[in-house]
């Protein structure tokens, strides 16, 4: 398997972040993100902006825009060529809010540690 294996992120209580917001957006919008998760999956960390983005500290963005709206989904690499998915929001600034962010970055942390695995960029 050439591909890396895109996966969303569980919380400790059982709920996929990632997931409840994709599902959360309008059938538009739902689609072009499965579309941007499927070039995630064939390209993985070569895959660039307009599509994908670095924030930093091993949290990147997938960036999908219809019409005035722009959804962003934030993951990780993990060591394997895997990608997890950890959360999900509405842009309405030009600058990613740091709760996000931080939250992202706390369930890149609880991954790791349940997991026992790397991460890697």
């Amino acid at each position: 398997m050439n591909g890396f294996s895109v996966e969303f992120y569980e919380t400790p209580r059982g709920s996929f972040p990632a997931e409840e917001f994709i599902l959360s957006q309008d059938n538009g919008m739902q689609a072009k993100l499965y579309r941007l998760i499927e070039l995630l999956e064939l390209k993985g960390n070569s895959l660039r902006e307009p599509y994908s983005k670095s924030l930093g500290d091993g949290i990147f963005e997938l960036r999908a825009s219809q019409g005035s709206q722009a959804a962003r989904v934030l993951y990780f690499f993990v060591i394997g060529k895997r990608v997890i998915l950890t959360n999900g929001f509405m842009k309405k600034t030009q600058k990613t809010p740091a709760r996000e962010l931080e939250t992202a970055q706390r369930y890149r942390s609880d991954f790791l540690k349940r997991e026992g695995g790397n991460d890697h960029d």
